[in-house]
């Protein structure tokens, strides 16, 4: 694999895109301290001098939307008309529905429920709606198990906003950016930095010279690791020379737009492609073991005599071996572990056998039943195990003895 450099982004709380999300999370908060099942659609679209926040909620609580609103833009920095938006001047808006009746059908009652799939009492009861955005994936790059790129560029954004607010660099305000590009070696490791980009909004007082100083001074050194850093790093600090006006005064922001930034969706998709590698490998390798314990001895012995001519070494040991976990394989077992390898479709049921089987409550027998494939008993008498096999079957589970 040859080497390839791979860029991650990073913005601050000030970014307009942030700020939005930063309000529709403060109100879902709020709402859900009080209501526990409320029903949070909110979105927040922001400008110059203006919060939009719209959507549908159905709640049992109250909420100040207009005073949440203007808290969590006073908490993020925006306090003063000098920066381009004022927590306590911009004008707030609010068009809040309820949840439509349609979307309420689905989140009422399970479709599994409605089809008599499950009781009413049962925690799956309760559906979903129809608003969603999920991915997911670890990488074992840093401590977090997140790739290593998108680490630091929220390090970076992270320090960025931390000397702002501590008063280390006063002149500095609330938007923000951090661009980090990872060289991969060809095993796909991360080996070094190409290059970091940072730009942070600032007063109109401060130089540009002066800017370039602290942040190497008080957030390149103290976040980047030496290791990692060589002559060959660029470096780049407020590439376009200023950065006075920022947040919502520079840009319009929307709620939802920087889930693939903080997320990391496109490194997903990297690691999606080496796994699906990993995994063919893994595979090939299975394969060949099952053909050598399917084989006959005397197959066996060809397979040694042309691995020793073709490779000029001695295959009998490891042929031996594989011969002998072949045999293995075939003899009796007295005793057998049940997996519950799959619960099906008919989750009810098997839950209630599980029940039987394990002794355990409902919850408990619910956690198997979803964590499947699982072993529900170990160590099982080979008739009793058929028996309790038999029984999930019938239920509608699949069942391996091992």
């Amino acid at each position: 694999m040859e080497k390839r450099l791979f860029t991650s982004e990073s913005v601050t709380e000030g970014h307009p895109d942030k700020m939005c999300d930063a309000i529709s999370d403060a109100i879902l908060d709020a709402l859900i301290s009080q209501d526990p099942m409320s029903r949070v659609a909110c979105e927040t679209a922001i400008t110059t001098g203006l919060v939009l926040v719209m959507g549908e909620i159905t709640t049992n609580a109250y909420v100040d939307i207009q005073k949440l609103v203007r808290q969590t833009v006073r908490e993020i920095g925006y306090n003063h008309g000098s920066y381009g938006f004022d927590c306590d001047t911009c004008g707030v808006i609010t068009t809040i529905d309820e949840q439509s009746r349609d979307i309420a059908l689905g989140v009422d009652k399970a479709l599994e429920a409605k089809e008599n799939r499950m009781s009413e009492d049962e925690m799956d009861a309760i559906g979903a709606g129809d608003q969603g955005m999920m991915f997911g994936f670890a990488a074992n790059e840093t401590e977090e198990y997140m790739p290593y790129g998108i680490s630091m560029a929220h390090k970076l954004t992270k320090r960025l906003t931390e000397v702002r607010k501590n008063g280390t660099l006063s002149y500095l305000r609330p938007d923000g950016k951090s661009q980090v590009t990872v060289e991969y070696d060809g095993n796909d490791r991360p080996v070094r930095l190409e290059a970091v980009v940072l730009s942070a909004q600032h007063d109109d007082r401060v130089s540009q010279e002066q800017i370039h100083a602290d942040v190497k001074k008080y957030i390149f050194d103290p976040i980047l690791p030496r290791d990692m850093v060589d002559e060959n790093t660029k470096f780049f600090i407020n590439p376009t020379g200023r950065f006075v006006i920022g947040g919502p005064h520079g840009d319009s922001g929307l709620t939802g737009r920087k889930i693939i930034v903080d997320r990391s969706a496109a490194y997903a998709a990297r690691y999606a492609k080496i796994y699906l590698e990993e995994i063919t490998m893994a595979l090939n390798i299975e394969n060949i073991i099952a053909e050598i314990k399917e084989a006959s001895i005397l197959e066996l012995n060809d397979l040694v005599k042309a691995i020793e001519e073709e490779f000029g070494v001695t295959a009998a040991a490891p042929v031996a071996v594989a011969a002998a976990g072949a045999a293995d394989a075939g003899a009796a077992k007295d005793s057998f572990d049940i997996e519950l390898t799959s619960a099906g479709d008919k989750k009810v049921g098997v839950i209630k056998v599980v029940r039987e089987i394990t002794g355990e409550g409902l919850k408990e027998a619910k956690a198997i039943v979803d964590g499947a494939p699982s072993v529900i008993k170990e160590g099982v008498a080979a008739a009793e195990a058929e028996e309790i096999k038999a029984k999930l079957e019938e239920a509608g589970a699949s069942v391996t003895l091992k």
